[in-house]
């Protein structure tokens, strides 16, 4: 017993006299390793940043639209959009039920496609038919293929009719399909090429030009003067198809919201009060107005779009 105890106390002598090894630190340890890991990190964050997203294209070699991620649910839903607007075009009356079984989909999907983009079946609310001339088709609807990725890309243009006592008063508006804001706008007594022109001029001289500009096949937008402003800032033109009201959805889906937010236009003793009213609820709708799509107001997704654009790092 006495032989094993003094071998044990030699041993512990041993193990306490002995260097102590130097511990080498794990993988992830924040050590002098992870430091010299950190440091190209740290010089990419010090490096020039993007201002301009048209020179870094430039500098690339490509489209500014290709420097814009779209999520795969933005692409997907456009995807099925085009879908559902290829099948009213040939049934203009089916509803969410009937595109889904000719679709082969679920329909609770369509049904928010269809409120997303505000897309509806037509219908005739017992009016006659009216006896029109055929529209030929000269632009084609290029939003089919093309989905907005960025403010200013693609702008979409309607008006709308309001009756004040015993006169009908015109709004020309003027949306940035992007970020839904309203970018122009305009109100007279009148419709016509006027009316819609100084709706897209308010809107040119305060936002950069689009690449696309939507509308229906009204002669408000066909009008020469109209077309001929397009063509000189070199803006593409792309048109619903005549008869297909549901391909510029997102006007038709504004005005209805725009209406209820107005309430009755009759209510206003003058003509002056009821513009005033509705410059003031255009104004609401893009600042304090939360959008059901992009669970925010227009004005503040744009900003929120642009601090994340400044946040990008130059990168060749």
């Amino acid at each position: 017993m006495a032989r094993r105890r003094g071998a044990r106390r030699t041993h512990l002598l041993r193990v306490l006299k002995a260097p102590k090894a130097k511990q080498r630190p794990p993988a992830n340890h924040w050590g002098n390793d992870a430091e010299v890991q950190r440091g190209p990190k740290k010089e990419l964050t010090q490096e020039k940043r993007v201002e301009s997203k048209s020179e870094l294209a430039r500098s690339l070699g490509v489209s500014r639209s290709s420097l814009y991620y779209t999520p795969r649910k933005e692409a997907k839903d456009w995807s099925l959009k085009a879908k559902v607007e290829e099948v009213l075009r040939e049934h203009p009356s089916y509803g969410s039920r009937r595109l889904a079984l000719h679709l082969n989909l679920n329909r609770k999907g369509v049904q928010r496609v269809m409120q997303r983009f505000g897309i509806k079946p037509y219908r005739r609310h017992g009016r006659k038919w009216l006896v029109t001339k055929r529209v030929s088709v000269i632009y084609a609807n290029l939003l089919m293929t093309t989905v907005p990725v960025y403010p200013n890309h693609i702008w979409a243009a309607d008006f709308t009719e309001l009756k004040h006592q015993d006169k009908k008063v015109y709004v020309a508006t003027v949306e940035d399909l992007y970020t839904r804001k309203i970018v122009g706008i305009a109100v007279a007594l009148r419709k016509g090429a006027p009316l819609t022109l100084q709706a897209l001029h308010g809107a040119l001289l305060h936002q950069a030009h689009p690449e696309i500009f939507h509308s229906d096949n009204g002669k408000e937008y066909a009008a020469k003067v109209f077309i001929g402003t397009l063509e000189k800032f070199t803006i593409k033109i792309s048109r619903s198809r005549p008869g297909c009201p549901w391909e510029n959805g997102y006007q038709e889906s504004f005005y209805d919201k725009f209406k209820v937010d107005l309430g009755d236009p009759s209510r206003f003793k003058s003509l002056g009060e009821l513009v005033a009213e509705v410059y003031r609820t255009i104004w609401v709708y893009n600042n304090t107005r939360i959008h059901s799509a992009l669970k925010m107001p227009p004005v503040e997704f744009e900003k929120a779009h642009k601090n994340q654009l400044s946040t990008l790092p130059l990168s060749v």
